[in-house]
């Protein structure tokens, strides 16, 4: 059984450990939780560090953390992760804003290290200590946590703090502390809570040039979907698989037999939801004959010639400040400047300060 003096448990337990961080201006965080059968992911364990160390706390064992949520929420001490996005996802719910937060991949990717670069990554370049690796596939639902996992988790925090603080100091020297800034600003600023159902269908690609009978089907089907994984806290994938939503909005079946004929289609799905999918096609009033789907184009000689001056242009810039290009400018950012836009309207802040005159002369 793993050491009560390394994961906390009970809630007199808990408001200790509260009690401790009253003092502490930052905090080392991470979670591991579950997600491969819910819709919402589900915090399993809530590690975190202060100058006196790390500790785990056992949300599973604890009814009510409220209390977490009160010391570590809006206004608290600096919340420090990893390539936080996931673990501010499984957090909000618990702390709602996580304001003032900082993130150490972000802050080094701007003080020159590359873009995604990993807590092991950075720990054994920036303090020469090794990250062991040793439970990245263990389930950390289950009860009881060995040693093994416990100091796993506690690993995973222990060096955020010396990190933050390397990478204040480097971000201060470079003059770059206002970037970061902004970048956090954004970053706490996402919406990580709340899923716009009638925004789902954003997350598909390769849907440019469909018909808006297609488009206002597809928006339709990832709504509903939407709605029910969340409802019944089950992956978008248990309740209709993206590939057989995709495939619903090119053939548009009328019928049930027609539904049941499609490619991928569970008969389940048929069974039980058929109904619902005919009357979300007949709603979004689609032409019969169906209009014919866009075919796919050669990309534009010319555009692609102005992307790669573009992106040059920005490498250069990159080059310049020592940090990986794709962090200054993505390519679907130059390619809406290509398309012509203007590189103003695209980047802001401090990447439009950098990019905007260097883009410009491009012509």
């Amino acid at each position: 059984m793993p050491s009560h003096t390394h994961i906390v448990t009970t809630p007199d337990g808990l408001e200790a450990l509260l009690g401790d961080l009253e003092d502490e201006s930052a905090i080392g965080l991470d979670t591991e939780f579950m997600r491969e059968r819910t819709y919402r992911a589900e915090l399993c364990l809530l590690q975190l560090t202060t100058r006196r160390g790390p500790m785990c706390i056992d949300p599973l064992a604890l009814e009510d953390l409220r209390p977490l949520g009160a010391a570590l929420g809006a206004g608290g001490p600096a919340k420090v992760l990893h390539a936080g996005r996931q673990d501010l996802e499984v957090l909000a719910p618990l702390l709602g804003s996580v304001a003032p937060l900082f993130d150490t991949q972000i802050a080094a990717a701007l003080a020159g290290f590359p873009a995604q670069i990993g807590y092991a990554e950075l720990t054994r370049r920036l303090l020469e200590r090794e990250v062991p690796k040793g439970q990245t596939r263990t389930d950390w639902s289950r009860r009881p946590l060995s040693e093994a996992q416990v100091e796993y988790a506690l690993d995973d925090v222990r060096h955020l703090l010396p990190l933050r603080e390397r990478l204040l100091g480097e971000l201060e020297r470079l003059g770059r502390l206002a970037w970061l800034d902004e970048e956090l600003a954004a970053l706490t600023a996402l919406d990580v809570v709340t899923v716009d159902a009638e925004r789902a269908w954003l997350r598909f690609r390769g849907v440019e040039g469909w018909d808006a009978g297609r488009l206002r089907l597809l928006q339709s089907l990832a709504a509903w979907r939407e709605r029910r994984a969340s409802a019944r806290n089950k992956p978008r994938g248990w309740i209709l698989d993206d590939t057989v939503l995709r495939e619903i909005v090119l053939r548009v079946p009328r019928g049930r037999t027609a539904l049941a004929a499609l490619e991928g289609m569970p008969e389940g799905v048929v069974k039980h939801s058929g109904d619902e999918l005919l009357a979300l096609i007949e709603a979004a009033e689609m032409p019969d004959p169906l209009p014919p789907l866009p075919r796919r184009e050669r990309p534009d000689p010319a555009l692609v010639a102005r992307t790669k001056r573009l992106s040059e242009a920005a490498q250069g810039v990159a080059q310049g400040l020592g940090i990986a290009p794709e962090v200054l400018a993505t390519r679907r950012a130059l390619e809406e400047v290509a398309g012509g836009k203007d590189p103003a309207e695209v980047f802001g802040g401090w990447r439009g300060g950098l990019l905007v005159a260097p883009l410009r002369a491009v012509g």
